[in-house]
């Protein structure tokens, strides 16, 4: 199940990239606008990307050992994972439109 952890793991990388491009795109347009919708799209991207860089780190450290020594739970952590690359993916391609 290491495999599912190291797939885990890169995919909150790219989760990481996607929502380092966004808080850069709406710290831009916080900037020009100043609306509070933006202001909060801004704080939404800046938890997020809190909370991967955050699991990059668990997942390289010890806690790695926690989802590979249970399969289901390995799974469970990759599909929420992905599912977080599917919202963060429609939301830069909206953002990026």
């Amino acid at each position: 199940m290491l495999g599912l952890t190291a797939a885990a793991m890169v995919v909150t990388g790219i989760n990481s990239v996607l929502l380092a491009v966004l808080v850069a795109v709406w710290v831009r347009n916080y900037r020009q606008f100043r609306t509070p919708m933006v202001l909060g799209l801004l704080g939404f991207s800046s938890v997020l990307l809190i909370e991967n860089l955050i699991a990059i780190y668990f997942f390289s450290s010890s806690m790695q050992s926690l989802y590979s020594m249970d399969p289901l739970a390995g799974g469970v952590v990759f599909g929420m994972r992905l599912l977080e690359l599917l919202a963060i993916g429609f939301l830069s391609y909206a953002t990026l439109q």
